[in-house]
């Protein structure tokens, strides 16, 4: 079990100086915390500097332990906006890109679709984006076992915006998913990290990498879309939340079945990849997805 990070006095601090200095404040109170997990955390560092060397590999090691440290300050800004988002202290400046795409997809068919993520941005600000929708979100996550980080960031308590299914019920959660999108709402699913499932190894960053055919599967058995949604923080107080990737799978044979799944986890990978060249500090994959493969 991977260390918790993440305690009451921690969220005290970063919750007492919100209050107080507002986001600039907490912001800035991120450096020295940071700093101290770029010297200590040797777990922290060597999960996020296997993202790093691959993002970023022209660069000499202190370069590269420098974008760690971006990526860790990176982090917390987006951990301390969604405390700032569920506790109402204020609100952000939202774009959503492809709306209409997605809208267009939910009003020609009564099934709804997969909406596929990673481990980057504001995940509140993009439920809270796709209200709009009219359609209940549920959240494929295992619930949080940290009571600070729980009741802190109102994970699993997002009441009419989102619902959580667990993967730890019964077949992985996969009777609920389907009758979920069979209903006609909307299943969101994390793309980045196997956490022992079933992957496919696809190229990603100039290496080959693990993803999760999960998401794929699924929509390749009930003939649905998959919605890449990929939220990045553009400044202080503004996010865009693109869903303008739409993936849909072909079903043509049974026999061809593994392979066109492989193919599209690679076009996930593409898109991914895009969102990493672009926003470089955003994602915060933290897992050696990469892991067999030679430096």
């Amino acid at each position: 079990m991977g260390k918790k990070r993440g305690n009451r006095a921690g969220f005290w601090f970063f919750r007492t100086s919100l209050k107080l200095f507002g986001l600039s404040g907490a912001y800035a109170l991120l450096y020295p915390v940071c700093l101290y997990y770029l010297i200590f955390d040797r777990h922290a560092v060597s999960t996020a500097m296997t993202y790093v060397k691959r993002r970023f590999r022209s660069y000499n090691i202190f370069r590269r332990i420098c974008a760690v440290y971006k990526l860790f300050v990176s982090q917390g800004k987006n951990l301390i906006d969604r405390y700032y988002h569920v506790a109402g202290l204020g609100q952000f400046d939202v774009e959503l890109r492809g709306y209409d795409r997605i809208k267009s997809l939910l009003s020609n068919s009564q099934k709804g679709f997969i909406l596929l993520t990673a481990h980057v941005g504001n995940w509140q600000a993009s439920m809270t984006a796709l209200k709009k929708l009219n359609k209940t979100v549920y959240l494929l996550m295992t619930p949080e076992e940290n009571a600070a980080v729980k009741n802190t960031l109102n994970i699993g308590n997002e009441k009419d915006k989102a619902k959580i299914i667990s993967p730890e019920k019964f077949l992985g959660g996969i009777l609920e998913i389907l009758k979920v999108i069979d209903e006609g709402n909307i299943v969101s699913i994390m793309g980045d990290r196997s956490y022992g499932h079933n992957s496919a190894r696809v190229s990603l960053l100039g290496g080959k990498a693990n993803l999760p055919v999960g998401a794929f599967s699924i929509a390749t058995a009930l003939k649905c879309s998959v919605v890449v949604l990929l939220p990045a923080k553009v400044s202080s107080r503004k996010y865009i939340i693109d869903v303008s990737h739409v993936i849909t799978p072909r079903c043509s044979s049974k026999s061809g079945k593994e392979e066109e799944i492989r193919a599209l986890v690679q076009q996930f990978a593409r898109i991914l990849e895009e969102y990493a060249v672009q926003y470089p500090f955003q994602w915060f994959v933290f897992s050696d997805i990469w892991e067999g493969e030679g430096e």
